[in-house]
């Protein structure tokens, strides 16, 4: 991989005036390691930064937009969690609840909960997802629902028992979508669509399941010298990858065969939208002991926290506790965070399959939340 090595005291020191900082450490980031980037800043009611770099396509160059769509991958787990909880909300389902009250067609124990699957504690595993993806244009033909079943029969047995330890698995989020659309009675990504995107009255142009825009979509990169580029023959299939562009290997637009574990396209504005009603005293998606559910630490079976809430992973930069989520995947790299007791939240979307976001966040935003 390729990053640039940025110690963080090397913002611009010697530089007073924050938007010069920021833009002078961006700027850089620009040259050596992505791209494009979009990097957004917000309270509960407004934004403090805006910034939008680099190239959406570099051959032809296109410049990115504050409205140009990128995938977002495993960001999209959060989004799905507050879908969830506002069935939750409703009183529709309970946390409690075994997932195979749900799902029959499931190899699982019925001792897995719905908040077991939330809080990445169902012991279901996690086998690499590099190749759950389809082209675009296979998309009008593609199942997502015989995709997880094929999935499920691969992979019938529990990595440790349900509740006993934190471990990531995409499949428990794309059960998640299953559940959704069994109780609601409509697709996955149509519930998200109406009861989070358009409550939150996001541009339909800026976010979806599917490409909005075509001409305002950002192609996915991976640096042409990244171990990433020299393994890419071993963990994915040859129609995802495109042509060379400059010192940038393009991959081809694809779909993620699971929507609610990471299919989600959006603009980093869009996504601070969502950032802004987490962060308001009276949400737009559901009630204020809801959301206070949202961000409550979980424990396992013996008590001990993890370092999880219900969709939202945890995490603390020199002493400062923040919750986030990533995604990452064949093309673009993102991270979303909220700063609770500084009452911030940012996202960063980068076009760079290897692009640090973490860095990235680590080193920007101590501008914002000191």
């Amino acid at each position: 991989m390729v990053f640039a090595i940025v110690p963080l005291s090397s913002m611009g020191d010697r530089i007073s005036d924050r938007r010069d900082k920021i833009m002078n450490f961006i700027n850089r980031e620009i040259e050596s390691d992505s791209p494009g980037i979009q990097y957004v800043v917000v309270t509960h009611d407004s934004t403090l930064w805006n910034y939008v770099g680099g190239f959406a396509s570099i051959s032809p160059a296109r410049p990115l937009q504050e409205s140009t769509t990128m995938m977002i991958y495993s960001m999209t787990k959060t989004i799905t969690a507050a879908a969830i909880l506002q069935l939750v909300d409703d009183g529709k389902i309970s946390l409690d609840d075994p997932i195979s009250k749900y799902l029959a067609d499931i190899p699982y124990t019925s001792e897995i909960t719905i908040r077991h699957l939330l809080s990445q504690t169902s012991g279901i595993p996690n086998p690499v997802p590099l190749k759950w993806v389809h082209l675009v244009e296979e998309h009008s033909n593609f199942d997502d629902h015989l995709a997880l079943q094929s999935i499920l029969k691969q992979y019938p047995e529990l990595k440790f028992t349900p509740g006993m330890k934190c471990a990531y698995s995409n499949i428990s989020y794309w059960l998640l979508g299953e559940i959704i659309k069994k109780i609601s009675g409509i697709r996955y990504e149509d519930y998200v669509r109406q009861n989070i995107f358009r409550r939150l009255q996001i541009p339909d142009s800026e976010i979806d399941f599917l490409i909005p825009v075509e001409e305002n979509h950002s192609k996915g990169y991976l640096p042409r010298w990244s171990l990433m580029n020299l393994l890419k023959s071993f963990v994915i299939d040859k129609k995802f990858i495109g042509e060379y562009e400059d010192k940038w290997l393009r991959t081809n637009d694809h779909y993620l065969n699971g929507p609610a574990f990471g299919g989600v396209v959006a603009s980093a504005e869009a996504i601070s939208i969502f950032l802004r009603d987490m962060l308001s005293d009276h949400s737009r998606l559901f009630s204020a002991k809801t959301k206070q559910l949202f961000f409550e630490q979980q424990k396992s079976n013996d008590g001990k926290k993890i370092e999880m809430t219900l969709g939202w992973h945890m995490g603390n930069f020199n002493g400062i506790q923040y919750f986030y989520k990533e995604g990452g995947g064949g093309g673009f790299h993102s991270e979303m965070r909220i700063y609770p007791k500084q009452r911030t939240a940012s996202v960063v979307i980068s076009n760079n399959t290897s692009y640090d976001v973490k860095k990235f966040l680590n080193i920007a935003d101590k501008e914002f939340i000191r």
